[in-house]
């Protein structure tokens, strides 16, 4: 009988949703068999006090990212967007404050 250890288990990140927030934060990682026992063991570990009211699991080999060190030539392509940054708007008065 072959038992997996902590290290052949896949890693899964945890983002949750806080009651009062409408984003999901990064709060951890562990490892896991598969997604459903992911989901499980994230309740349990990361809302014990029930704050969370949704929670993500997502393998850490699915997750694509930028790398600090491109972020000149990665996000260059954008300077010369003005119209992209909000200040380039004018809200009417009738908006207030958003």
């Amino acid at each position: 009988m072959n038992i997996e250890t902590k290290s052949e288990l896949p890693l899964y990140e945890v983002f949750i949703r806080s009651k009062n927030g409408l984003d999901h934060k990064h709060v951890g990682s562990l490892h896991a068999s598969d997604a459903e026992m992911a989901l499980t063991n994230a309740r349990d570990v990361y809302t014990r006090r029930g704050e969370g009211v949704s929670i993500w699991v997502v393998k850490s080999t699915d997750i694509v990212a930028s790398s600090p060190e491109d972020r000149g030539s990665f996000y260059e392509p954008s300077d010369d967007k003005l119209y992209r940054h909000p200040t380039f708007f004018e809200l009417p008065d009738e908006v207030g404050h958003l």
